[in-house]
């Protein structure tokens, strides 16, 4: 599935349209699948999406779509958690659960929309019910490093409030453990293969170094990212990792290509700019907006500017049409972090 190469305006970047994101919602939640443009409600949804919906709209003014999207994904999350914190993920278009709870990437992404949530948003009742969520899930913790990196940025989130929040400072330090050491050599990673939303590691690494003003853990998440940025830039533009990973010794251009990759190294390069203040960071999330408008290794733009929708893979020759939940909200998500930044140097 394919479509012209185009190239977007970089400097567009006001208000996200929402215009696709309502499409795959309802009253319950957000659908995760399209097909084109027309959401997939007998695919369900997932907690997943619906977490990341909450992460975009805390950083927006609470009216409109926004104001509505929240109400109804902070619903969905906080009924996927269950009694001891754990986060159930998928649910089918009736509205039943189809699975048990778990610390898996739901949890994650689950603390980290709660803590984004109580941190940011306008509304004090929706902070309120979004920090009781948090309250009940941080205490919670898992072996893999994707969903503790995750869960860590929602902790930081809570610390900018209250630094020694004890709850939050623990799960930080146990995502450093979990996400472990870098080892020495050219392979400057903890993984033995790159997978998927590999930047979170790195923006975990730096977020948490920095709350808990460990110097040395903050430097070594500098360190990740600066590695990873270079290996998934080439020619100029962003050229990451593909969907069935990369290993050391792999290299050229990979597909499929995924916006998930793209809007975790935008997260991570606005991180690290935040922290240390060094501006060529910004020149990542730069490239990061630039590979949805097509600065890529194909040439084409990932979103439809008629719909709002991310498209949902990056082909060798094209795109996939497809415009799911993951993807249009890394595209919404890319370009707040792109929008913060401008001008950039």
């Amino acid at each position: 599935m394919s479509s012209p190469a185009s190239a977007g305006n970089l400097d567009d970047l006001g208000t996200p349209n929402w215009a696709h994101l309502d499409r795959l919602s309802d009253q319950r939640g957000m659908f995760e699948h399209a097909e084109g443009t027309q959401r997939r409600a007998d695919h369900g949804y997932c907690t997943d999406d619906n977490a990341r919906v909450l992460v975009v709209t805390a950083r927006e003014p609470d009216t409109g779509s926004a104001r509505r999207l929240t109400r109804i994904s902070l619903r969905f999350v906080l009924d996927a958690q269950d009694q001891n914190g754990q986060v159930r993920n998928r649910r089918d278009q009736l509205g039943r659960w189809s699975d048990v709870g778990s610390v898996q990437d739901c949890w994650g992404r689950t603390v980290w929309a709660l803590g984004t949530t109580a941190a940011l948003h306008q509304d004090s009742l929706i902070r309120l019910l979004a920090r009781n969520g948090y309250d009940k899930s941080v205490g919670q913790r898992s072996t893999w490093p994707r969903a503790m990196a995750f869960a860590a940025l929602g902790a930081v989130a809570i610390i900018g409030l209250e630094p020694d929040h004890a709850p939050s400072r623990s799960l930080l330090a146990d995502t450093l453990d979990v996400i472990g050491s870098v080892p020495t050599g050219t392979w400057h990673w903890p993984e033995d293969r790159l997978t998927y939303a590999n930047a979170a590691l790195a923006e975990a690494v730096i977020a948490a170094g920095a709350s808990l003003n460990r110097s040395e853990d903050l430097d070594r998440g500098l360190a990740m990212l600066a590695w990873l940025l270079e290996r998934e830039t080439a020619g100029g533009h962003l050229s990451v990792t593909p969907a069935d990973g990369r290993a050391a010794g792999q290299d050229g251009p990979g597909f499929d290509q995924q916006p998930i990759e793209v809007a975790a190294l935008a997260d991570a390069c606005w991180r690290a700019h935040a922290v240390t203040g060094d501006q060529s960071w910004l020149r990542g999330v730069r490239a990061a907006a630039g590979w949805f408008n097509g600065d890529n290794d194909s040439g084409h733009a990932m979103f439809d500017p008629n719909s709002g929708g991310g498209y949902d893979g990056l082909l060798v020759d094209g795109v996939n049409l497809n415009q799911g939940a993951e993807s249009t909200l890394a595209l919404i998500s890319t370009r707040q972090r792109a929008r913060t930044l401008a001008p950039m140097p």
